[in-house]
């Protein structure tokens, strides 16, 4: 089955706890992809409370630029992510905002973070499986009141738009409560 879920909410929302949560419900094979690079001594306490949430099984691939090549060595090169017996059936991918953060702190421009994103859905609609891609909404709160933080949070609100767009379902996480905002109520995923 293919299926591109797409799980956003704000700070301490539960969008990872829960989509570690959904795809463990799953049963399947599953490689979780870390977008958090060069963490600082904060960071380190957080990474280390989502690696207990994680099965050992899994495998794990830290990558917080190419997210794209993972894709396409996970799988064969001309169908990225294509299943072949003994391979991953779930994909998760955490998070959408902690990538763009590393894309800008390499210097980026808006438009060359487009086309990642761009390049990025693309990947994931070749995938075989189930894709579950986490984000930061950050669109709720505040105006920040520095351009960097406000450039920030307007290409992760548009990065949201663009993946979104795309997904089969999207899961809104509101203080640890999923609310399916794209894909029905009822849809059950197997």
């Amino acid at each position: 089955m293919k299926k591109f879920i797409f799980v956003l909410g704000g700070a301490r929302s539960g969008k990872s706890s829960y989509a570690v949560e959904l795809a463990k419900k799953l049963k399947k094979r599953t490689v979780f992809i870390a977008t958090c690079i060069s963490p600082d001594a904060e960071m380190k306490k957080r990474i280390k409370m989502h690696k207990a949430l994680r099965p050992r099984q899994w495998k794990v691939i830290e990558e917080g630029k190419d997210i794209n090549s993972v894709l396409i060595k996970l799988g064969n090169k001309p169908r990225p992510c294509a299943q072949r017996r003994g391979k991953y059936e779930i994909i998760l991918i955490d998070c959408l905002g902690m990538w763009l953060s590393n894309l800008l702190a390499d210097g980026l421009a808006d438009k060359e973070i487009e086309k990642e994103i761009s390049r990025l859905i693309k990947s994931i609609s070749r995938c075989k499986g189930i894709v579950i891609l986490v984000s930061n909404e950050v669109g709720t709160g505040i105006v920040p009141d520095n351009l960097p933080a406000r450039r920030f949070r307007d290409l992760v609100g548009f990065s949201n738009q663009m993946v979104a767009k795309e997904a089969d379902r999207v899961i809104f996480m509101q203080s640890g409560i999923p609310m399916i905002i794209k894909g029905g109520r009822n849809a059950e995923i197997k």
